[in-house]
């Protein structure tokens, strides 16, 4: 797995070469995220990942985790501790178990994203939108708080990374 960060100096932060991680050798899909000025501002390779942050009124953790599938991007699970504001399982849309620790996965969502992109207002550091694969954790935050992210995802076999 590889893993590029890049910050640049419209989101305030220094040009840096953050991090780079080779754990593989095999070909992988990637996720971007790309800035208003369609600039990549964060690039995880990998087949699955989270987009994780802290629910805005409760403050605990969210997850929801996307795979690479057939070269689509697709919804896996979510993680919800709680059935807080904007939370909760809808009945049909994947299957609610507990986590064992008063929270719950909502597992088999498997939602196509249209394009294989979305769109993403990335939230302030008490929110702390973060990118997490395996051993890889990027702070969105950093990078963009407060501004519109598009979040994009393609792999070797897929029908290409999309606008969103």
């Amino acid at each position: 797995m590889r893993s590029l960060i890049l910050k640049n100096m419209r989101c305030g932060l220094l040009p840096a070469l953050a991090l780079c991680i080779l754990a593989s050798q095999a070909s992988a899909g990637a996720v971007e995220v790309v800035d208003a000025d369609r600039q990549v501002i964060a690039r995880v390779e990998a087949q699955s990942w989270c987009i994780v942050w802290n629910h805005s009124v409760a403050g605990f953790e969210v997850q929801d985790c996307y795979v690479l599938r057939d070269g689509l991007m697709v919804l896996d699970r979510s993680h919800q501790p709680d059935f807080a504001a904007g939370l909760g399982h809808i009945p049909g849309r994947g299957v609610q178990r507990s986590d064992g620790a008063g929270g719950y996965w909502i597992d088999g969502i498997d939602e196509v994203v249209p394009g294989n992109c979305y769109r993403l207002r990335v939230g302030s550091a008490r929110v702390d939108h973060r990118i997490v694969a395996v051993d890889i954790d990027i702070s969105l935050t950093e990078l963009a708080a407060g501004k519109s992210v598009a979040i994009r995802a393609s792999d070797p076999e897929s029908r290409g990374i999309r606008e969103c």
